[in-house]
């Protein structure tokens, strides 16, 4: 049987389309070492032109609204295509915070309290006081990169913060000052831990996207007791949410030693120096051999199809 070739997804619609598209020109190269590859540039909420289902197997590299979310996923679905990665249920599952809390939680895994509302129900900055303390951060529920987030420190500042929301699904959660984490799953499988150290003291779009604005400690150090335990809650956390092939997973861990979990990342960022790719190289993976692995399953389910549809 004809191998497939990798049709890697860039780009897309959101706002994250611009950190997509040095994902994918870095995946694409990594994976043409391997593979016959294409890059698609995914200019709207459609299959690009030029997908052909019988022969492609998508490697994604679509991040926030459309790619994450299970909205390219169920196109591919119905073109009867195959792509690695989370199928599109469990992308729509993790692509919202609130519901993904709710889901680990109920497995044990610790989440931080928030509250969620929608744009034109938002709760009185008081009463966040009252149930969070003062020291919060506000996020929209359903955007990835840290687009939108905001931090604030006192009952005016939350004022402020949830004043400027016009539109949309939000969460504000207790902020939790300590150590950030984010671990990278393979095939149900944590790998490395990573710390986080941004100098702004807050990871924000522009301490993930600014040269020299962050530290990161590849592997984290840690002990090993909670190492384990972040390992652990990472693996629990993919499962619970039906996760498949690969996924990032990040955690806050408080001045008491606990680690919360923040969120799942689906298509996490994908350039060689990307949290997931960090997370590889502490086990031993580097990039070419990290992509290789991500997309395998993918092969298989399609080598797997091609044979099941065989007169």
């Amino acid at each position: 049987m004809k191998a497939p070739v990798i049709a890697v997804f860039a780009g897309g619609t959101s706002a994250e389309r611009e950190v997509s598209a040095a994902s994918g020109a870095a995946c694409a190269s990594a994976l043409a070492r391997s593979f016959t590859t294409r890059l698609f540039a995914v200019v709207a909420e459609a299959l690009p032109d030029g997908y052909d289902p019988q022969s492609h197997v998508v490697f994604s590299t679509l991040h926030g609204t459309f790619g994450e979310d299970g909205g390219m996923q169920r196109l591919i679905d119905i073109a009867g295509g195959v792509y690695a990665g989370c199928d599109a249920s469990s992308s729509a599952l993790t692509m919202d915070k609130a519901l993904t809390k709710r889901t680990v939680a109920a497995l044990g895994v610790p989440v931080v309290d928030g509250i969620e509302f929608e744009a034109g129900s938002t709760p009185a900055a008081g009463d966040v006081v009252r149930r969070l303390g003062p020291r919060v951060v506000v996020k929209p529920n359903n955007e990835g990169s840290s687009v939108g987030l905001r931090i604030a420190d006192d009952e005016a500042a939350i004022g402020a913060a949830l004043a400027g929301i016009t539109s949309g699904s939000w969460i504000v959660e207790r902020r939790i000052v300590g150590r950030e984490l984010s671990v990278g799953i393979l095939k149900g499988r944590a790998m490395g831990i990573v710390e986080v150290r941004p100098k702004s003291g807050v990871y924000d779009y522009t301490s993930k996207y600014t040269k020299g604005m962050t530290e990161y400690l590849a592997p984290a150090p840690l002990d090993d007791a909670l190492a384990a335990r972040v390992r652990a809650s990472a693996e629990t956390a993919f499962s619970a949410c039906g996760c498949r092939d690969y996924a990032r997973v990040d955690f806050m861990v408080s001045s008491a030693g606990e680690p919360f979990l923040l969120e799942i990342n689906t298509l996490p960022g994908m350039k060689e120096m990307s949290l997931l790719p960090m997370s590889a190289r502490c086990v031993g993976l580097d990039f070419p051999a990290l992509v290789r692995e991500m997309v395998s399953p993918a092969i298989e389910r399609f080598r797997l199809g091609a044979v099941s549809r065989r007169p």
